[in-house]
């Protein structure tokens, strides 16, 4: 089976192996890699990876502010793409924690029933205190998360999604694929969660703006989840603020940003069982010595461009006011406010 994984990256050079080396343990076997205005070798350590048959790298054709919906439009013409089975759709801070059999992409696609696609909720993982940046696995670092059904004050959860080629797809998005226009109801794409259940009617068909790319968490979780490491840690938020959204231009990560994905209240270690998988693959990849010299120029760049920012006023300023910032979401504190219950 042959499932290629696409994402678009930007100043991403630590945790590009990690998420390689994770990815190719759950069964990925080929990569599509964007990149666009890159500045800490992101895209040199790519091209090395490329000249090994590793993955493909290719520079962002976006010629206006959606770098991914571009990019996606593009992978689906390429020949990497056409010639998979499933293409899997995720950014680098994203890994998929399957809970059936030995957690890879083809034993969930048996246990959903093999469907033409499978949408798997995210799960954000909260900085949990971790200032200072660790050249080490990410899944081994971060391991607290929200309630799983609710986020924020939302129980409906964003998700992605696995899809088979033969999806009758009208288009890619970055959540979700797009059904074409004039298929029979009879004919609709097979299509579950990550419990193996048939997705609501609204999300499949895009209903409503408010289930283009969501529907409720609960109950979607029993063989797969989502976990989303969006902050990491205090250090490596600093830097991706600095950088903006590799997806779409001028997006900025704030303190909100920050607030609503902090929420600790869930300890939840089970992506750690890949972790012995993980270094291995890992290990495999740092024997070439050029690969670890460039991943490690990487890591360089990327606290240098740390220090960079804290000589600056509002970088210290915002480092100060993410460490003060309560451990809730603007939502729970608004709710405890109105309550007149204190955080």
């Amino acid at each position: 089976m042959r499932i290629t994984a696409v994402t678009c990256v930007k100043n991403e050079g630590p945790f590009l192996l990690e998420w390689i080396a994770f990815n190719r343990v759950i069964g990925v076997t080929d990569f599509l890699f964007y990149s666009n205005d890159c500045s800490d070798g992101t895209d040199l350590l790519l091209d090395a990876l490329a000249a090994r048959g590793l993955l493909a790298h290719l520079p962002n054709p976006a010629k206006g502010r959606n770098y991914q919906m571009e990019a996606l439009k593009d992978a689906l013409k390429q020949d990497l793409v056409r010639a998979s089975d499933w293409i899997w759709v995720a950014d680098v801070d994203e890994f998929l924690n399957i809970r059936t059999g030995r957690g890879t992409i083809p034993e969930l696609i048996a246990a959903c029933g093999n469907p033409q696609a499978i949408s798997v909720t995210f799960q954000f993982f909260a900085n949990g205190g971790i200032e200072a940046f660790e050249d080490r696995p990410v899944i081994a670092q971060f391991e607290h998360s929200h309630n799983p059904d609710i986020w924020t004050d939302q129980t409906a959860i964003e998700v992605k999604t696995l899809m088979r080629m033969d999806f009758p797809v009208k288009y890619l998005g970055a959540h979700r694929p797009f059904i074409r226009k004039g298929i029979a109801q009879n004919e609709q794409p097979a299509w579950t969660d990550g419990s193996g259940r048939p997705v609501p009617r609204p999300f499949l068909n895009a209903a409503t703006k408010n289930r283009l790319r969501k529907f409720p968490a609960r109950g979607a979780r029993e063989l797969a989840t989502l976990n989303h490491y969006a902050l990491r840690s205090l250090d490596s938020y600093l830097v991706k603020n600095d950088r903006g959204d590799v997806n779409r231009e001028h997006r900025t990560f704030d303190t909100s940003y920050w607030r609503e994905r902090n929420d600790a209240a869930w300890r939840d270690t089970s992506i750690q069982r890949y972790l012995p998988r993980l270094e291995k693959e890992l290990a495999a990849l740092n024997k070439d010595l050029e690969i670890k010299a460039l991943h490690e120029k990487c890591v360089r760049r990327h606290m240098a461009r740390r220090d960079e920012l804290l000589a600056q006023e509002s970088y210290r300023e915002m480092r100060e006011q993410l460490r003060a910032a309560p451990a809730i979401s603007p939502a729970e504190e608004a709710l405890l406010a109105m309550i007149g219950a204190a955080p």
